[in-house]
C-alpha cells in the first residue's frame, strides 16, 4: 500500500513539474510540491518530522560542508568544460534566467537574487527534488540501495526539465547538476542539508559571476 501511494505521489509530482515547466498548464511546481511534501511527511511519518525530508542534524557538519563544496565544484567544472560545450554544439547556447542581465554591477539586484537563491532554489528546490521526489521514487521501488540510485536518476531528469526555460542545453546541464546533487544527498546519508548547501554554493557563484559582468558563454 505504501509503495503504491509513493508511486502515485511520484507520478503526480512529475506531472506538476512537466505541467508547469514544459506544458505551462499548472502554477509553479516548487510552491505546490513543497506544500505537498510537507503534507506527505505527516502522512508517511505519522507526525510533523522534518527529518523525514532529510533535515537531520549530521554527526559532522564539517563532512557535510566538504561534500557540499565538492559537489558544487564538480557541478561547475563539468558544466563549464564538458556539458555546455558539447550541448551547445547540438542545441545552441543555454538561455539565462529572467532578470539575469540586470544583475551586472547592480548590488541591489544581486542581493535580491542571492535571497532568491538561498530560499526558493536552495531550500525549495531541494525539498521538492531530493527531499520529496527522490525519496518517493525510491520508496515506490522498494527503498533499497539500487532503488535510491534509480530514483536519483529519475529525479535528476525531472530537475532538468524543471529548467526547461533554459532550452535543451539548459535541460541537460541542469539534469547533470540534479544527478550530482542527488549523489551528494545519498553519499551524505540522505541528509538534505548537503544539497541545500551545495545548491546555494553553486547559485551564489553564478550570481557573483553575473554581478562582476564576466562572460557567460
Amino acid at each position: 500500500m505504501k509503495r503504491s501511494l509513493a508511486a502515485a505521489e511520484f507520478c503526480f509530482a512529475a506531472f506538476v513539474v512537466l505541467g508547469h515547466n514544459v506544458w505551462r498548464i499548472v502554477p509553479n511546481e516548487v510552491l505546490i510540491l513543497t506544500a505537498v511534501a510537507i503534507l506527505s511527511m505527516r502522512l508517511h511519518a505519522g507526525r510533523w518530522d522534518w527529518s523525514a525530508l532529510g533535515f537531520r542534524r549530521p554527526e559532522s557538519w564539517r563532512r557535510i560542508v566538504i561534500i557540499a563544496l565538492a559537489a558544487a565544484a564538480l557541478r561547475l567544472l563539468l558544466s563549464d568544460f564538458v556539458i555546455l560545450p558539447l550541448a551547445e554544439e547540438a542545441w545552441g547556447a543555454e538561455q539565462l534566467p529572467e532578470g539575469a542581465n540586470d544583475i551586472a554591477g547592480n548590488a541591489v539586484n544581486a542581493l535580491l537574487a542571492m535571497l532568491l537563491v538561498w530560499t526558493f532554489a536552495a531550500f525549495g528546490e531541494e525539498i521538492v527534488y531530493r527531499g520529496y521526489l527522490l525519496q518517493r521514487g525510491a520508496q515506490a521501488l522498494g527503498a533499497g540501495t539500487a532503488a535510491f540510485w534509480i530514483a536519483a536518476v529519475a529525479s535528476a531528469v525531472l530537475f532538468g526539465y524543471g529548467h526547461y526555460y533554459k532550452g535543451m542545453t539548459g535541460v541537460l546541464d541542469s539534469g547533470v547538476a540534479g544527478l550530482i546533487l542527488a549523489a551528494a544527498y545519498l553519499l551524505s546519508g540522505r541528509n538534505l542539508w548537503t544539497c541545500v548547501l551545495a545548491h546555494g554554493f553553486i547559485d551564489t557563484f553564478g550570481v557573483a559571476w553575473l554581478y562582476l559582468g564576466l562572460p557567460t558563454d
